[in-house]
């Protein structure tokens, strides 16, 4: 069994809190939160400014759009969408302050592609529930997992019909409710690009369209990896059917993320927790053959995936098994967890409008 000694975050009390961190400990359910206000206080003092910005008439230039991208797409949309994640399954203020709660969905999660209410009512309303199971809009089964070609299926179909066939699923489940946030966020947020696209278009396409696409494509490239290696034989097993990343860079930039088998076993529990519980159930993982790498994020996977470098994904492979495999060994246990399993196509919407021509 490979010798492990985590490095990723966790929780370390501070000695005392100055008067700034007092008054924003008193708005916020759980004071190991504090991360998040600061991101927040960062993304609304230079993002929204430079947005607006953008939009008088005669300012808008590329070179000033392109750092900009870089600067919200490549650093912080990772970051801003994992608080985004957190807060959803741990609201982040307190009861009495509980409209405050609104304010990363629907007034920062715009910016970053995130249309208010929809990764609520698909991550945690849907994706939780079905657990990557057919009955999942994102499930991943039905497909290779190293091949390009399924990914760009896969991501098609999200990216087309994927808020229609969370609509038909809310409507199945009779989660009314949802369905009308998700309407409403959905609506309101291509009806504010509309508006927008007729004031300044380049500002418009800079500020939401790309990091938009940015967004669902990080997200469904994330789940593709987060559920690449998937036990044909007991596909409802979070020890097998998701992966878990230790000791990266990412699990610090996002908030430990990267120990997604843990978080499928306890969606709440607070992400400062999630080494502590890796270790605690590390048997656990063993007996059950869970895959789990070292030093690399979901992102990488997901490139090494889909260009099929299943030498470079084994030698970041943790083998926890007492008697560690050869590489040769890792390689096959990892393509026999990638191959398709044949379900039912998952897009009700697809189903409907490829049925529909001749």
């Amino acid at each position: 069994m490979t010798e492990l000694k985590l490095t990723d975050p966790i929780w370390v009390k501070p000695e005392r809190y100055d008067r700034f961190q007092r008054f924003f400990v008193g708005l916020i359910h759980d004071e190991r939160d504090l991360p998040f206000v600061y991101l927040c206080l960062k993304l609304t003092f230079i993002v929204i400014p430079f947005s607006i910005l953008m939009f008088v008439p005669g300012v808008f230039r590329w070179w000033i759009a392109v750092p900009f991208l870089v600067w919200n797409i490549v650093i912080y949309l990772g970051p801003f969408i994992l608080m985004m994640h957190n807060t959803s399954h741990r609201p982040l203020f307190k009861k009495r302050y509980r409209l405050l709660n609104h304010y990363i969905p629907w007034v920062l999660g715009p910016f970053y592609g995130e249309t208010p209410e929809t990764y609520f009512g698909h991550h945690v309303v849907m994706h939780h529930v079905e657990n990557n199971l057919p009955d999942d809009l994102s499930c991943t089964m039905n497909y290779r997992r190293d091949s390009i070609k399924s990914f760009a299926i896969y991501f098609f179909l999200f990216f087309i019909f994927g808020i229609t066939d969370l609509s038909y699923y809310f409507k199945r489940k009779e989660k009314w409710n949802f369905l009308r946030k998700i309407m409403l966020g959905e609506i309101g947020f291509f009806a504010m690009c509309i508006l927008l696209w007729q004031i300044n278009p380049a500002a418009t396409l800079t500020i939401f369209v790309i990091p938009l696409v940015a967004a669902r494509f990080g997200m469904m490239s994330g789940n593709w990896a987060q559920h690449a290696f998937v036990d044909a034989s007991d596909p409802a097993n979070n020890f097998k059917n998701a992966i878990t990343c230790i000791n990266c860079r990412y699990n610090w930039r996002c908030f430990n993320d990267g120990y997604h088998i843990g978080h499928h076993l306890r969606p709440t529990l607070h992400w400062t927790e999630m080494p502590l519980e890796f270790e605690r159930n590390i048997e656990k993982y063993r007996d059950n053959e869970s895959v789990v790498f070292e030093g690399i994020d979901y992102l990488q996977i997901w490139f090494l995936l889909v260009t099929k470098n299943h030498r470079k994904l084994a030698s970041h492979f943790v083998d926890l098994r007492e008697e560690v495999r050869t590489q040769e060994e890792v390689v096959m246990f990892l393509k026999q967890r990638l191959a398709a399993i044949p379900i039912r196509r998952i897009s009700l919407t697809a189903n409907v409008v490829f049925n529909a021509i001749p």
